[in-house]
């Protein structure tokens, strides 16, 4: 009787302290899936450590694919309250017209993603867009273990 009761109270304790929703290590190659964004590109992220090293920390390389009429670009992505946060400025954010071959705009993109469901939303804001005029676009998007 006092084997049962024991093996019920750290069952119970198991379940009382387990961390509810932890979120994997983030660091290895992404792909980063933004449906609605009107672009050719798709984009890999290279996820690995911010030097010097910190928990709440991750540098992340966007790789265009292909690379022809793109830029990469280099950002750190910072961990707060279950969130990561990255903003980084792209030359080539919005794209007006012909989508290959039309004019570019330079936008400032801001990333925010849960750790745990890796979803997000992508605010990209531009001084003045494919009509002239100063904007932001959002985004959802979604990154992919490679």
């Amino acid at each position: 009787m006092r084997v049962v009761r024991l093996l019920g109270a750290l069952v119970m304790a198991s379940v009382l302290l387990a961390p509810a929703g932890r979120a994997e290590p983030f660091f290895a190659n992404y792909q980063l899936v933004i449906p609605d964004r009107y672009d050719f590109h798709t984009w890999a992220w290279s996820v690995s450590h911010c030097i010097p090293a910190a928990e709440d920390c991750r540098s992340i390389s966007g790789i265009p694919m292909p690379v022809a009429k793109a830029f990469d670009y280099v950002g750190q992505a910072h961990l707060a309250d279950g969130r990561y946060t990255m903003t980084v400025d792209v030359p080539d954010g919005l794209r007006c017209g012909n989508v290959y071959y039309g004019p570019i705009v330079a936008t400032r993109d801001v990333y925010s993603w849960d750790a745990v469901t890796m979803q997000g939303t992508l605010a990209s804001s531009f001084a003045a867009g494919c009509d002239g005029a100063p904007g932001t676009l959002t985004y959802p998007f979604s990154l992919v273990r490679l």
